[in-house]
Formats: structure tokens, sequence, C-alpha cells
């Protein structure tokens, strides 16, 4: 896993890839003004993943995206 300032680097880097300026800067505020519980979400978000197929996509996007130094 890597540290604190390079996943904040890649995700800034997807955010603005896929929302590009605008609409990054709305996430973050939105994010920044509302409270957040990421353990809610992931329970919501994640209730009907299967755990086997969930972690066969996560070894495939590891293999894919290798941590760099």
């Amino acid at each position: 896993m890597g540290n604190t300032s390079a996943v904040m680097e890649k995700g800034m880097a997807i955010l603005l890839e896929h929302l590009g300026v605008l609409e990054t800067e709305q996430f973050i505020s939105a994010i920044l003004k509302e409270p957040f519980d990421c353990t809610e979400w992931s329970r919501e978000h994640f209730a009907d993943v299967d755990l086997r197929e969930f972690n066969r996509q996560a070894a495939i996007y590891d293999k894919a995206n290798p941590v760099r130094g």
C-alpha cells in the first residue's frame, strides 16, 4: 500500500481525469462540507458484492497497477 501522499496524488489524478477540474472541485467541496462515514458508505455500496469476486478483481487491479516507489 502506498503512503498517504502517493494515494492522495493518485486519487486527485483519477478525479481530474474522470470528472474534470470543475466537478473535482465540487466533489472535494461536498466532502469537506458534509459529514461522511466511509464505513457506512462501504457497507451500503458493497452489500451485495461477493467477497471472492471482490478479491479476484482487486488482485487483477493490483497486478495491472504496481505501486511505484
